[in-house]
C-alpha cells in the first residue's frame, strides 16, 4: 500500500509517500518547504501570506514527492491530507487539492487530524501499537491525549491560553533573539542559569491538567522590564534558561501525573517543541524513573511534515475508513467535527 500525505496546516507545505512494507512502514519520499524567510520580518506567521504561498508551492511539492518516490498517481493506494486543526486558509489549500485529486483519479482519500498525525509519526521509527499516552507540543498545541485505539481518543489536557511553542516564540521575540523563536531561545538558554529567576509554574485550581502559559509569559516580560536596557548577553541567557526550565517543568509534571493515572507503559511525544533538547532530556529522565517506554520521533518527524499525515492515512485505509467529498476542513483543536463526513 502506497499513501500520499499532504500537509498545509500552518507555514510548511509538505508532501510524502509512505509505503506499507514489512514490519514497519517505510518513507519513500518526504518533501517540506518552509516559509521562514517570508514571515521573518513580521516575527511570526501571517495567515494570509501563508495561504498564498501554499497555493504557489503545493503542486511542485507533491510532484517532487512523487518523483523522489518513483511513483505516479496511478500507483497510489490513497491520499491522506490534514483536515485540521490549523490556519483555515492554509488548510483549505491542501485539503481541497486532495479532494480534487481523489475526484479526478478515483483514489480514496482521508482527512486526518494534525494532532494524531504528530503522534503517529513515531510509528515510522518505532514498533508499537495502541494503547498509548501522547503529548503534542508545538506552536499551536499543548495537549496530552489518551490514545486507546484508532479513532478513539480522550484529551486529558489542553492549553487554556497560549500553547507552549507560542510562548517560546513570543518570549524570543521580546528578548530580540530572532525568528523562528523556539530554536533561538533554546540556543540562548544553553549558556544561561535555569534557576536565575524563579518564574511561576501554573497549576489549575480544580486539579485540571490543562496548560496555561500566559502567566509565565507575563512574568518574564515584567522581570525583563525591571532591568535597564539594553540587557547584557548573560541576562538574556539567564532569562531564556529560566523561562525554558519553567515551561518544561509544566509539561513534565502533567505528563508524569497522566502516566501514573493511566497506568500506561508507553508514551509518545511529538510536535515542534518536542525538538527542544532540554524537553527531550527531561522526558528521557522521566521515562527511566517510571519504567515507561519513551517513543520520541527524530526532530524532522516532530515538526510538520507529510510523512506523518501519510502514516495516519495508512492506518485508516488499512481499517477500511475513508472520507466523503463533502468533508470540510476545521481550524479548532478537535480530532473530529460533528457529523458523518468520515466513515
Amino acid at each position: 500500500m502506497l499513501v500520499l500525505g499532504i500537509e498545509s496546516s500552518c507555514d510548511e507545505t509538505a508532501a510524502a509517500v509512505v509505503e506499507s512494507s514489512g514490519v514497519r512502514p517505510r518513507i519513500r519520499s518526504s518533501v517540506v518547504t518552509s516559509q521562514i524567510e517570508i514571515h521573518r520580518r513580521f516575527g511570526g506567521v501571517v495567515p494570509e501570506l501563508a495561504s498564498r504561498n501554499h497555493l504557489k508551492m503545493i503542486l511542485p511539492v507533491i510532484e517532487e514527492a512523487l518523483k523522489r518516490a518513483e511513483v505516479g498517481l496511478t500507483d497510489l493506494s490513497g491520499i491522506a491530507v490534514t483536515q485540521g486543526p490549523g490556519l483555515i486558509g492554509s488548510l483549505l489549500v491542501g485539503f481541497n487539492l486532495a479532494k480534487s485529486l481523489s475526484f479526478a483519479t478515483g483514489l480514496p482519500y482521508r482527512g486526518v487530524s494534525h494532532l494524531e498525525s504528530h503522534l503517529f509519526a513515531a510509528m515510522l521509527e518505532y514498533d508499537f501499537d495502541f494503547p498509548f499516552l501522547g503529548l503534542v507540543v508545538s506552536g499551536g498545541h499543548s495537549s496530552i491525549i489518551w490514545m486507546e485505539k484508532l479513532g478513539q481518543y480522550t484529551t486529558l489536557a489542553r492549553t487554556r491560553d497560549d500553547a507552549v511553542g507560542e510562548a517560546f516564540d513570543k518570549i524570543a521575540k521580546f528578548l530580540k533573539l530572532g525568528y523562528p523563536g523556539g530554536p533561538a531561545l533554546e540556543e540562548a538558554a544553553r549558556s544561561g542559569n535555569p534557576r536565575a529567576y524563579p518564574f511561576p509554574r501554573a497549576v489549575m485550581k480544580n486539579r485540571s491538567l490543562d496548560f496555561s502559559y500566559s502567566g509565565l509569559k507575563t512574568a518574564v516580560i515584567l522581570e525583563t522590564r525591571k532591568h535597564p536596557a539594553p540587557l547584557s548577553p548573560s541576562q538574556v541567557s539567564d532569562l531564556a534558561a529560566s523561562f525554558q526550565e519553567a515551561a518544561v517543568d509544566m509539561i513534565i509534571s502533567r505528563v508524569e501525573t497522566s502516566l501514573r493515572q493511566q497506568g500506561v507503559n508507553q508514551f509518545v511525544a511529538s510536535g515542534g517543541v518536542a525538538c527542544n533538547s532540554r524537553l527531550r532530556e527531561r522526558l528521557a529522565e522521566l521515562s527511566r524513573s517510571l519504567g515507561v517506554r519513551l517513543l520520541l520521533p527524530s526532530p524532522p518527524l516532530c515538526t510538520d511534515n507529510g510523512a506523518m499525515v501519510a502514516m495516519s492515512g495508512l492506518l485508516y485505509f488499512q481499517a477500511g475508513l475513508t472520507s466523503a467529498l463533502d468533508l470540510n476542513a476545521y481550524p479548532i483543536e478537535a480530532f473530529y467535527q460533528p457529523g458523518k463526513n468520515n466513515k
